[in-house]
């Protein structure tokens, strides 16, 4: 049995609290978490930030360097293009709530850096009960996937950010018809190539105008 292999991950159910009645008691119990072994390395939790009741939440991977830094999510220079993106999509901030599918920077030390690191399916399963808790107290409108890690985390992996962005997804949940929407993550804008980079981030914008576009 390889090391990976060995390594428990729980879940992290037995620290969610039994009917939360907030985000902000989801929040307070959160850095207890020892649902897998990403907390050990972190700096801390990073939860979410934004309305607890907006009518869009914005699921990204994980928090990065900054943000484990910080303690919130999306302040580096993803987050930095992912607020330009919805202001120029006509979301504003109080109509949005942001959080991630894994709650602990993962990351490989390469000197004085720390170089993030995809978190696994077993992270992404081990923190779930976080992220549906908080979808559940938050009951958004529109639920927006950043990227495949969050895609495949909430809508499973038959979900693709190429095949199926851009577009509104039903499922059912236990709060009824939700509807998903999947798009790239604001960092795979970032990592793209220069000379296309304004075409990905202008796509990025169109498709968080859809979303607004889907808000009664």
């Amino acid at each position: 049995m390889s090391t990976q292999e060995q390594v428990e991950r729980p879940g992290a159910q037995e620290w969610v609290p039994e009917h939360p009645d907030s985000i902000d008691a989801l929040r307070a119990a959160a850095p207890a978490c020892r649902g897998c072994e990403l907390w050990e390395p972190a700096t801390q939790v990073v939860f979410s930030a934004g309305n607890s009741h907006a009518a869009v939440a914005l699921v990204g991977e994980q928090p990065g360097d900054a943000e484990d830094t910080r303690g919130i999510p999306f302040v580096g220079p993803a987050g930095q293009l992912l607020q330009r993106a919805l202001e120029e999509a006509g979301l504003a901030r109080d109509r949005v709530y942001v959080t991630n599918a894994v709650k602990h920077f993962r990351f490989t030390p390469r000197g004085n850096r720390r170089i993030h690191a995809t978190p696994e399916t077993s992270h992404v399963s081990a923190c779930k009960p976080w992220l549906a808790e908080e979808l559940r107290l938050v009951d958004p409108q529109v639920v927006v996937l950043l990227g495949a890690t969050a895609a495949k985390a909430l809508l499973g992996p038959s979900v693709r950010v190429g095949k199926d962005r851009g577009h509104p997804i039903e499922r059912e949940t236990t709060q009824g018809t939700k509807t998903f929407f999947v798009t790239t993550h604001p960092s795979a804008v970032l990592r793209t190539p220069e000379d296309a980079r304004d075409a990905a981030y202008a796509a990025l914008v169109d498709d968080l105008r859809t979303v607004a576009g889907l808000l009664s």
